[in-house]
């Protein structure tokens, strides 16, 4: 999946502007590079297209070596704290973004990463097939 490809899914599916995808894709993958192990971080990381990598395999410097324990409202928390991004678009864009990288990875890359959260986070993914996104191959 290219770049653009993936902003624009995210914004169809949050409803927003492409440049708020952008924003929230950069934000949820940088909270998830802080939730998952930096070994599939990685993993997902290499899989993705220029500007969507960096916050996985770059993340800011508050990330621990280790993955740290929080669950969906927590992790929605920390994306609604982005200076650029409206509390009000944090929720329905994270779980765009997820949405939208299951579609961008392997499904056992998106699969191993998912297992090392909480089940709550399947709530916010869309269903496959809902949306109208197709995964590549599929």
């Amino acid at each position: 999946m290219e770049y653009q490809d993936f902003i624009n899914l995210v914004a169809t599916r949050a409803k927003v502007s492409t440049d708020q995808a952008a924003t929230l894709s950069r934000a949820t993958l940088e909270t998830l590079a802080d939730r998952i192990s930096s070994g599939k971080a990685e993993d997902l990381a290499y899989q993705l297209p220029g500007g969507l990598d960096d916050p996985l395999r770059n993340p800011p410097p508050r990330r621990a070596e280790h993955a740290k324990s929080f669950g969906l409202d927590e992790f929605v928390r920390r994306v609604a704290d982005h200076p650029a991004i409206d509390r009000a678009i944090a929720g329905p864009g994270v779980g765009a973004v997820l949405t939208t990288l299951r579609e961008a990875v392997s499904r056992e890359n998106f699969e191993d990463a998912l297992a090392q959260l909480p089940k709550e986070f399947r709530q916010v993914i869309e269903p496959v097939g809902a949306g109208g996104g197709q995964r590549p191959g599929s």
